[in-house]
Parts: C-alpha cells; structure tokens; sequence
C-alpha cells in the first residue's frame, strides 16, 4: 500500500524503530523473504496495523477513522455500490448536505475520488483506515445483498413451477435493485461490457474496463435464473426461452445520460450466460 521509502518516514517518525541502522536492517531482512516493507514489519508485529496507519494518517496529514467504532446507516453505505467499495477498498460512512465522509487505506486514489463527485454529487472528505476495518465493514453489502436474495433464493429448489417462478423473480425489488445497481456500477467505471456468467455453485459478474475483464461480484447460483430473467424483461426478450440464444437491446438514462445496451443470451451447461455492451449515446466533438 506504501511505498517503501513512505513507510520509513512513517515508522521512524512514529519511533517505532529507533534509527537508520535498525530500519537498514529490517529492509534487509524484508528483502531476502522478497517482501514489501509493510507486509514484513506487520507479519512479525513490529508495529500494529492501526499504529501504522495513525501513523499514516500523520504522514499524509489527514484524519485518521476506527470504523470498529462507527455506526454506518445503511443508507449512507450503500451511497457506493458494493462493486466500487470492494474493487477500491473504500467505505462511505457519513455525509451531510455538502461532504461525503469516506474512509480509505490508500489517500492518493484520486480516480475513485472523482468518481464519488460525479455519483453522488458531494464533495469527498478522505479518511484514512486500516485495511482490516475497511474489510470487516465491507461484510455489510454481503449481509444485505444476502437479505435481498432470501426471497429468490427460497423455494429455488423446487423445480415443478419453475418458469412461473422465475417470471415472478424478474420482478421482484431484489433483483430490480441489483440490475439496477450493475448497469449504473458500469456506466460510472467506463466498462465496455457487462458478462453475468452461472458456474456450477456460483454466478460471477465481470466488467470490460480499458480491454481487461475484471470481477466485480460473486452471487448465489439461485439468483442467476432471476438475473436472466430480469434482463429478458429490459431487453423485451423471451423469459420462458432457456435454450435457443437470444438477442435484445434496451436503453436507460442516467442522469441526463442516455445508455444503450446490447443484450446476448447464450445458453450453457449452467445456465443462461448473458453478455451486455454499453453505448453511450451523446454527440461528441471529433478532433
């Protein structure tokens, strides 16, 4: 996370190692296991992860936040979309009517900062935390995304009934809040591609960002037949066709944006494998 010059500043200004000598000789030692600075001095609990990132906090001059210690509204959490907290490893955890208080283990991401300014309008005020408090917060979209499926996820088994029950899944708040979240996730990250794609035990969802799929989410297998479904809808395809490919388009407006999306259905030996490409459609100067 720092680097490992950083990192020296920090320690010694922290006095948790006494001199030049001492630090030469941890980097030595962090050199032949072929680690960085930081994973060395953690591993053999030279210093503790929160006094290193007080520490930090110091170092960059901005506020340092225990989020053990914050009661998040879920309101508040979800301002970013689970795809963007995981990827960046950043927590929204309070806000009034101008700033958005974010807590973060790298404050010289300054791509995901102005990502927040256009998704939520407000100004981000940055926090540094430690990477192990922003991963325990992180469990929280699980635990709602979890809460959210229960409905599609009971009764999945049951296979008589089965189309009936997928049509009706297509339209529950769930699956509505889901979708709605993905396209929303993609168009803000300028993904060229949406790939929902059903495994044996699990579904993954991937973006294509500057040419390289990268994985956003892992969801239930019993939420990828209401995914599918859900699409269908949007792209006014066939819900009750499982077997035969499909191809559909629908478009949606984002804040003033309008966003056009191409929808191809393929079946699989696990599912409905669904590929979705973003097109912006807004006039543009050539150069």
């Amino acid at each position: 996370m720092f680097t490992n010059e950083q990192l020296a500043k920090i320690l010694l200004a922290r006095k948790v190692i006494a001199d030049e000598n001492a630090l030469a000789e941890i980097l030595k030692k962090a050199t032949a296991e072929k680690e960085t600075l930081e994973k060395y001095v953690l591993d053999n609990k030279i210093v503790s992860e929160q006094t290193l990132y007080e520490g930090a906090a110091d170092y960059f001059k901005i506020p340092f936040v225990n989020l053990k210690k914050q009661i998040i509204r879920q309101d508040i959490l979800t301002l970013l979309p689970e795809t963007t907290a995981q990827e960046h490893k950043i927590i929204a955890f309070d806000q009034d009517d101008k700033k958005i208080k974010v807590a973060m283990p790298d404050p010289t991401n300054l791509e995901i900062l102005e990502f927040i300014r256009k998704k939520t309008g407000l100004e981000p005020e940055v926090y540094l935390a430690t990477p192990e408090s922003i991963e325990d917060t992180l469990k929280q979209y699980r635990k709602d995304i979890k809460s959210e499926l229960k409905v599609i996820e009971e009764g999945s088994e049951e296979k008589e009934g089965k189309r009936k029950k997928t049509s009706e899944a297509a339209s529950e708040l769930p699956i509505i809040k889901i979708i709605d979240t993905l396209l929303e996730q993609a168009f803000y990250e300028n993904a060229s591609d949406i790939h929902i794609e059903p495994a044996e035990k699990e579904t993954s969802i991937r973006y294509r960002i500057d040419g390289i799929l990268t994985n956003v989410m892992t969801l239930p297998k019993t939420a990828q037949a209401a995914l599918a479904a859900r699409i269908k809808v949007l792209a006014n395809l066939k819900v009750d066709e499982h077997r035969l490919p499909q191809d559909g388009r629908f478009k949606i407006i984002q804040k003033g944006n309008k966003i056009s999306f191409r929808v191809s259905i393929l079946p699989t030996l696990y599912g409905e494998k669904i590929v979705m490409r973003l097109l912006e459609e807004k006039p543009q100067v050539l150069s």
